[in-house]
């Protein structure tokens, strides 16, 4: 760790991983969508709600769209984050036509103020659910958050607005230039790629080099000066720690190619290793931040209910990490709950374990919140 200075040159985020609003949720805030799940086994998602109340009792409803937040909105406040990003893993849709693959996420548009509760500045779209209810169901949830005032990054109406970067000023301090992909390796169809007259995502076919120099061109066209550029990635399967050598290799060309200050990568439903490269952070996994998976069995010993809340402090002058914060949180009935002390340690052990490789590991506070060390 290095010593702070002062507080103009820095810039703090605030990061998370998925962000699955749809379905269970859904239903239990102020305008539920139609139920109607076209799954292989379930058929409503009012049942993922039963299976969340079966586990750790009733959740009342209709919930004020802060509810689902929780504690995580007073660590917000007290953090004062200079820029909140979010995977948001569903779309903002009343659309009735599912794509055919199983797991179909959707809200409704009226319960997208769920997001604007915590003051969400940018949201990336490049996942694999956003196009769960068709190109229709993408133009709705692009229209949604531009009505709300907040960005949407890695999709759009055609090819080059689903590639622009998104770009958040911070009076005084700099930018904040935001790119997306999303990885077939999550699971993202390269059909979904938006085209000169349609809409869709911003795909990355691979990891290779020409994938880099992609995304080292982006960050030329836009970079200045103090700017911090995250890249935010959906990538990997959805569990396991493994990270692979493909991933490694294309992260760190980023850093050393592209310009990139903080690689964001998401899909995971688990939070996995933390590596810092040359003074530059890489989150290979956020795990998920809210979704309704409560009570679900299967993969237990993975804590998918454990939500962490990444602050990232970066000095503008040479994009380099200062700090990192790291603050767990747990899901109980569909609300976001600080961590208790054993959950908190829980996490500081895993990230150990798996960061070892890298030289990082976390101190446990007091507070149950988390701080990196890396060499």
């Amino acid at each position: 760790m290095h010593d702070a200075p002062d507080r103009s040159d820095l810039i703090t985020l605030f990061l998370a991983g998925d962000v699955m609003a749809g379905r269970g949720i859904d239903q239990i805030l102020p305008y539920p969508g139609d139920a109607q799940l076209y799954e292989p086994v379930v058929t409503s998602a009012a049942e993922y709600v039963a299976l969340a109340e079966r586990a750790h009792g009733p959740i009342p409803r209709p919930v004020d769209f802060r509810y689902v937040w929780g504690d995580c909105l007073e660590e917000l406040e007290r953090q004062k984050s200079d820029v909140r990003l979010i995977n948001l893993e569903t779309a903002v849709t009343r659309s009735a036509k599912p794509a055919p693959k199983g797991i179909n996420y959707r809200m409704t548009p009226e319960n997208f103020p769920v997001i604007t509760a915590a003051a969400i500045d940018c949201c990336s779209l490049a996942n694999n659910h956003m196009l769960d209810w068709g190109r229709r169901g993408l133009l709705d949830t692009l229209d949604t958050l531009t009505r709300a005032g907040v960005r949407p990054v890695g999709a759009g109406r055609d090819d080059r607005e689903a590639a622009a970067p998104t770009i958040a000023p911070i009076p005084g301090k700099g930018r904040v230039i935001v790119l997306a992909f999303g990885a077939p390796s999550s699971g993202v169809p390269l059909e979904w790629s938006a085209t000169e007259h349609d809409a869709g995502l911003n795909v990355l076919r691979d990891f290779s080099p020409r994938s880099v120099d992609r995304v080292a061109e982006a960050v030329r066209s836009v970079k200045e000066p103090g700017d911090i550029v995250v890249t935010s990635i959906h990538w990997g399967p959805n569990w396991g720690y493994e990270i692979s050598p493909r991933e490694l290799k294309f992260a760190r060309r980023l850093i050393d190619e592209a310009g990139v200050d903080i690689v964001h990568g998401h899909s995971s439903h688990h939070a996995k290793a933390i590596e810092v490269y040359r003074n530059r952070l890489i989150l290979y996994g956020c795990g998920d931040f809210l979704n309704d998976y409560e009570g679900i069995e299967g993969y237990d010993t993975f804590r998918d209910d454990l939500a962490l809340m990444y602050l990232p402090t970066i000095r503008t002058s040479d994009g380099n990490l200062v700090a990192l914060t790291i603050v767990p949180f747990v899901m109980r009935k569909f609300r976001l709950n600080r961590a208790a002390p054993a959950d908190a340690a829980r996490v500081c052990d895993t990230l150990n374990r798996e960061g070892r490789q890298f030289g990082t590991r976390l101190q446990l506070n007091a507070d149950r919140s988390l701080t990196l060390v890396w060499n």
